[in-house]
């Protein structure tokens, strides 16, 4: 999450307030004011002011528990993008995952060994003051029970949350899978999700008084919808690096004779094309003699003069073989579409290990590969705006998990 207004960096990490962080920063306030004002009896605005400073030292809090997390990973060279905060808490975005078990086990704890080491501190402090509830002691004690709750909620044992990290990082280290530690790690975020929709629906709707229910279920959704994009993130992690290119690209390309004609070459196969009326032409490269001498782009056509046409061979065009951009049999999705994203290519040449051509690989091969493997069904008018735009659809993040998973290795 990186929506919202910029209000600074820390760190060189960019800062964000969600605009639902108003929201929450109202509702906190007018809660505390009211209690507060009824349990120790402040007039006035002392109560609604006190509300609001605890609201912004309670943001003050998360933003510390998140910093734990950046700051940690920054010591493991890993990019930290920003640090947003919203309705629910705070999130840090960054570039990779750790690289090892044990350093995504000192990212996940870093936050809550924070939020703890702030209860601690806090509740020092409050010791020391005196007895009478003053405004000052009332925030202290609020903000270290605000830490120390800050500190054990984020342990549970379930994606999203630092908990569900230490899960996968303990899961990875015993298996050694990380996509297999993430999958369980998301599995038990969605128990937990689920559970805690239950079980806030069922006291706000059926116990009178239990005004949390829906503060507990929404926090229950947030946390089910983040574990379920986790493990789909995961799944298509996962497709990219094990998914040969073999299995996406097509073998529809033609092999023609490099020492025909242009002329030749546009009669008996540019021109039956545009008659039997296909949109897209197949890739054509040119061989002779038992060797390919290159890939015949028909566009170069155009910039031969036509009384050349009857005279030059279609070899003497040909881009050679050397000179295009391919990848080897034995490449996976991952490095496809990231040298696709790199060369801003519409198509990449896939070579055998005796360097001849073994097929072509765009981004509709990449995207019906995935699809199948994953069961979603695209319509063909999606599949020929892929085609024609060499992007890829809105619900299919392909280069930014691609990127993710190369900065992971």
């Amino acid at each position: 999450m990186q929506s919202g207004a910029r209000i600074g960096s820390l760190f060189g990490i960019p800062l964000y307030i969600h605009s639902s962080w108003f929201v929450i920063l109202a509702l906190f306030t007018f809660a505390k004011g009211v209690a507060w004002q009824e349990t120790y009896n402040w007039g006035g605005a002392i109560p609604f002011v006190a509300g609001f400073v605890s609201s912004v030292l309670l943001f003050a809090s998360v933003l510390l528990h998140e910093l734990g997390h950046s700051l940690t990973a920054q010591t493991q060279g890993i990019k930290v993008n920003s640090i947003t905060l919203f309705l629910f808490g705070g999130v840090a975005a960054i570039d990779r995952e750790s690289k090892t078990p044990g350093q995504a086990f000192q990212v996940a704890i870093a936050g809550p060994a924070v939020s703890f080491a702030l209860f601690v501190l806090l509740s020092l402090l409050v010791s020391l003051l005196s007895q009478f509830p003053t405004p000052a002691q009332v925030l202290l004690e609020e903000l270290a029970r605000i830490n120390l709750v800050l500190c054990l909620f984020n342990l549970i044992p379930g994606l999203p949350l630092d908990g569900g990290q230490v899960l996968k990082a303990a899961i990875w280290q015993v298996t050694g899978d990380r996509f297999k530690a993430v999958r369980w790690a998301a599995k038990s975020g969605v128990a937990l999700g689920t559970g805690a929709m239950a079980l806030g629906l069922f006291g706000f709707l059926l116990l009178p008084g239990f005004s949390g229910g829906l503060w507990i279920a929404l926090i229950g959704w947030f946390i089910l919808q983040n574990a379920s994009n986790y493990g789909r993130v995961t799944t298509l992690q996962e497709l990219l690096v094990t998914t040969p290119v073999t299995e996406a690209m097509t073998r529809e390309f033609r092999v023609v004779d490099g020492t025909m004609t242009i002329r030749d070459f546009a009669d008996r196969y540019l021109l039956s094309e545009i008659y039997e009326g296909h949109s897209q032409t197949h890739p054509y490269f040119a061989a002779s003699h038992g060797r390919y001498r290159g890939a015949i782009r028909p566009e170069d056509i155009r910039s031969i003069e036509r009384s050349q046409w009857d005279h030059q061979a279609l070899e003497t065009i040909a881009h050679p073989i050397a000179e295009l951009v391919t990848l080897p049999e034995s490449a996976t999705l991952v490095e496809a579409i990231l040298l696709l994203e790199r060369s801003q290519l519409r198509e990449l040449t896939i070579l055998t290990p005796a360097s001849a051509v073994a097929g072509v690989l765009d981004r509709v091969g990449i995207v019906q590969s995935i699809a199948a493997k994953t069961g979603i069904t695209i319509p063909a008018s999606e599949m020929e705006w892929i085609k024609r735009e060499a992007r890829y659809p809105n619900g299919f993040p392909l280069v930014a998990i691609a990127k993710s998973v190369q900065l992971d290795s």
